[in-house]
């Protein structure tokens, strides 16, 4: 296959724009975010190009996913490290994801960020052309280059520009906290990366990282073997993802993260951790994958309850959608290991419609902190009478999030749930209630916000009228109403680029599950006849 030249743009683009950003702030404090939006539109046009040149086909019986394109470069030859991109229909669409969303955040960041504007835009494009990086590579030295790279400009975003409300301390607390568990998540998988690449090594006498060789080192392990090193890979994943109890960075820093910081947290960040479930644990450890599906749905499960639990018991608006992403993602575990054509597809438009709706919320959360100088609901209130449009859209983005038919989250759930129930009935049911907290939740939400009479002590703390939301806002928030419907009512757009990636992971992961479901069944059996 010929080198394609889109691939490496898309991780440059962001990268040159942002230095940019950075050498122009100098001369005017405008011109950064302008080149910035430029940047990201033409990131995404040119993932849109690669969405209509590349042929999305699955080749039965194939070793390794069919590359739509490739871009291949030798590096570090004497350690077997390659610049080696490649784009199939998973990767495409949340690297499509990455570079809407990234338009978004530069857009709600127009007003807000006043100070070293230069500099927060440096940070903001490169923490996104790091998770395009991760989206692309398939080299694994080159995949957790990005995928430690992209934290360090997240760090910056939390710690000089976090919530203005709160004082310096507990920002670069939040931040400090999200490097370290990242960091030493990465340091797991790292383990695991370099014990692969060592058995490798054993095997073949040949030192490399790139993606086919080590599938096929992985798939001769032995089952010990890769169950520790499939181990050390989950790890590093579910800390990001995050899985309960690893989760303990992600709502400090979402309380304290700029607007665009949420965005790229919620909306994109956290979405790395799941293509990189689907794209090395599952392929590579299929087997210790299939051993291991019923604890990782179980933590799926506390994760989905805990985080609706804590979610309504919440006062501040961004603390409440953090852990609204905690209970989110354990559908996402489920979906994962229950491991079928139903549960992948599903997974793949909750990825997208989790993407939208929840950066749609943070980015409202901005929107009315602009407006009321606080995030705490006890102070909210009476806002339905006195604003027109923003309302409107936040109602409508909580519909989708708690799971609205009609829209993309009820389509990513009803596929999840469908596909799950075949393989784990009990589990499914109990995921299936979930969703009334989820209700709960959503209702406090709206009820808090919108309704009720405005809070009188904060009342003196801003301006009357209240101002509506703005032509550049409501652009933003119409943005993902589009996509959310587009999901919701014809997500066969998204299903079909999909398909082909999606069908790869099932042919590699459900045999090995059907033979250690049965193995499991039968040593069951055994121990009942001889306790008889």
């Amino acid at each position: 296959m010929e080198n394609n030249l889109i691939l490496p743009a898309l991780i440059l683009v962001p990268f040159i724009a942002g230095f940019i950003c950075w050498l122009v702030d100098k001369f005017d404090q405008h011109l950064p975010r302008w080149i910035a939006l430029i940047g990201m539109l033409i990131t995404f046009g040119l993932g849109i190009a690669l969405w209509q040149t590349g042929t999305y086909s699955y080749e039965l019986g194939g070793k390794a996913p069919t590359w739509a394109a490739e871009f291949h470069l030798p590096w570090i030859q004497t350690l077997g490290i390659s610049i080696h991109l490649a784009v199939d229909g998973l990767s495409l669409l949340m690297v499509l994801l990455t570079a809407l969303l990234g338009v978004l955040a530069v857009g709600c960041s127009w007003g807000e960020i006043q100070k070293n504007v230069g500099f927060f835009h440096l940070n903001l494009l490169w923490s996104l052309g790091g998770v395009i990086g991760v989206f692309l590579a398939i080299d694994l030295f080159l995949f957790f280059f990005f995928w430690e790279m992209m934290l360090v400009p997240i760090y910056f975003l939390i710690a000089l520009w976090g919530h203005s409300g709160s004082n310096g301390r507990s920002r670069v607390y939040a931040a400090t906290k999200f490097f370290l568990y990242t960091q030493i998540a990465g340091l797991i998988m790292l383990i695991g990366i370099l014990g692969l690449v060592v058995y490798g090594y054993m095997m073949t006498g040949m030192i490399g990282f790139d993606y086919s060789y080590l599938l096929a080192v992985a798939n001769h392990l032995p089952p010990q073997v890769a169950y520790v090193f499939m181990l050390c890979f989950f790890v590093g994943f579910a800390v990001k993802l995050p899985v309960f109890p690893l989760h303990g960075w992600l709502p400090d820093a979402h309380a304290q993260a700029p607007t665009a910081g949420s965005v790229d947290l919620a909306g994109i960040l956290i979405k790395t951790a799941a293509y990189g479930l689907l794209r090395f644990v599952i392929p590579f450890f299929p087997a210790a994958s299939a051993q291991f599906a019923d604890i990782a749905i179980i933590l799926g499960l506390i994760g989905i309850f805990y985080g609706a639990f804590l979610a309504y018991q919440q006062t501040d608006m961004k603390r409440l959608l953090a852990y609204t992403s905690i209970s989110h993602m354990g559908f996402i575990l489920l979906a994962i290991y229950a491991g079928n054509i139903l549960t992948f597809q599903g997974l793949m438009i909750m990825m997208l419609a989790h993407g939208l709706s929840s950066a749609a919320l943070f980015i409202m959360s901005g929107q009315v902190y602009e407006r009321l100088h606080t995030r705490d609901l006890r102070l909210m209130g009476g806002l339905r009478g006195q604003l027109q449009y923003l309302p409107f859209f936040l109602m409508f983005f909580v519909a989708a999030l708690v799971g609205v038919p009609g829209l993309g989250n009820f389509i990513g759930e009803f596929l999840i749930l469908m596909g799950s129930f075949k393989a784990y009935p009990a589990f499914t049911i109990i995921a299936a209630v979930s969703l009334v907290f989820a209700g709960l939740y959503g209702l406090i939400l709206i009820h808090k916000a919108l309704f009720g009479e405005p809070n009188p002590e904060q009342k003196q703390h801003y301006t009357s009228p209240l101002k509506d939301l703005s032509v550049r806002e409501v652009s933003i928030l119409m943005v993902c109403v589009i996509g959310l419907l587009w999901l919701g009512l014809y997500p066969q757009t998204f299903l079909d680029m999909s398909h082909s990636s999606m069908q790869w992971l099932v042919n590699s992961y459900m045999p090995v599950q059907e033979v250690v479901e049965t193995v499991q069944q039968a040593a069951t059996q055994l121990e009942q006849v001889e306790m008889r």
